[in-house]
């Protein structure tokens, strides 16, 4: 099975939310091949992003926030460029009035032919029933 994975899932893997366990199992199925995980290149930036806004608002500490930062690079998703998603990232965006980062993870999920897992709700709200391959970290096993 074949997943686009959004750094919001990606961020329950470096500190505790809800559904963190839902975002771990879904590492844990990567990286012992059970499943495949996909994303656009922007995806560490917007995870480290997340990770050092963390940090400054306490939630981990610098160290833990080096520590955290060096595991996730092990275990990357299958990167994709965005460069070529572009266009179509643009159209949803320019259509359904949604920031174009959320849109080329659409973009990519819509080409390779797979489910997005996110566990960003309002993404869901605003796109699912235009893109019902959309699927909220929530509702996995």
């Amino acid at each position: 099975m074949k997943y686009v994975l959004d750094s919001s899932v990606a961020f329950k893997w470096l500190v505790l939310e809800k559904d963190t366990a839902k975002a771990l199992r879904l590492r844990d199925d990567y990286r012992n091949q059970v499943i495949e995980l996909l994303a656009p290149d922007i995806f560490p930036v917007e995870t480290v992003h997340s990770l050092t806004r963390a940090q400054r608002l306490s939630r981990v500490t610098s160290l833990q926030g080096v520590s955290l930062f060096q595991d996730f690079l092990r275990h990357l998703p299958r990167m994709h460029p965005c460069l070529p998603l572009l266009p179509r990232a643009y159209a949803i965006s320019s259509q359904a009035r949604i920031g174009v980062y959320d849109c080329v993870y659409v973009a990519l999920a819509e080409r390779e032919g797979c489910e997005f897992i996110t566990a960003d709700d309002k993404l869901v709200k605003n796109l699912q029933a235009q893109f019902p391959f959309i699927m909220p970290l929530a509702s996995m096993p």
